[in-house]
């Protein structure tokens, strides 16, 4: 049994081969900025609304009260918790520091948020929390990229 020629011209020869490859580089390019972006988006949004709750305390509470009902928690305790996480979790989400762990944490805010008050929501503001979930669900999966202070400090703890 003779063994078949290898072909003359590499495999990267090829056109098609090419350009593939040269979408994989674009695509592998793109992932951290748009993880970045990702980031941003739902921390802002996210932060925001903890700074509109603390704007008006008395009426955030009175949701908690008598439109959001979170489970286990007494009204004024989650609006204190809800709130707190809106504030502390997207700016570790935003920088990408401890982002896994600010990912998650605002995972679950706003899973508990769209649990809480689904019977309240339009389809499209329900959307919106299935959108935002997913994008956060990536930083939690996936980490925040290397356009973050998690990646910067673990580059800086390897060359030490």
């Amino acid at each position: 049994m003779t063994a078949l020629p290898l072909p003359s011209t590499p495999i990267h020869a090829n056109p098609i081969s090419r350009a593939w490859s040269m979408l994989i580089r674009i695509l592998d390019g793109l992932q951290s900025p748009v993880l970045l972006v990702a980031r941003l988006y739902v921390s802002y949004v996210f932060f925001n609304s903890g700074v509109q709750s603390l704007r008006n305390w008395q009426g955030t509470v009175w949701l908690y009260e008598n439109e959001f009902h979170v489970a286990l928690l007494p009204p004024h305790l989650a609006a204190i918790v809800g709130t707190a996480g809106e504030l502390l979790l997207p700016p570790l989400v935003a920088l990408g520091l401890f982002g896994r762990f600010g990912a998650l944490g605002l995972f679950v805010v706003n899973a508990v948020a769209l649990l809480s008050y689904m019977h309240a929501l339009q389809p499209p503001a329900i959307m919106f929390h299935i959108i935002w979930g997913i994008l956060i669900l990536v930083a939690a999966l996936w980490g925040p990229g290397i356009w973050s202070v998690d990646h910067w400090m673990q580059r800086r703890r390897s060359t030490a």
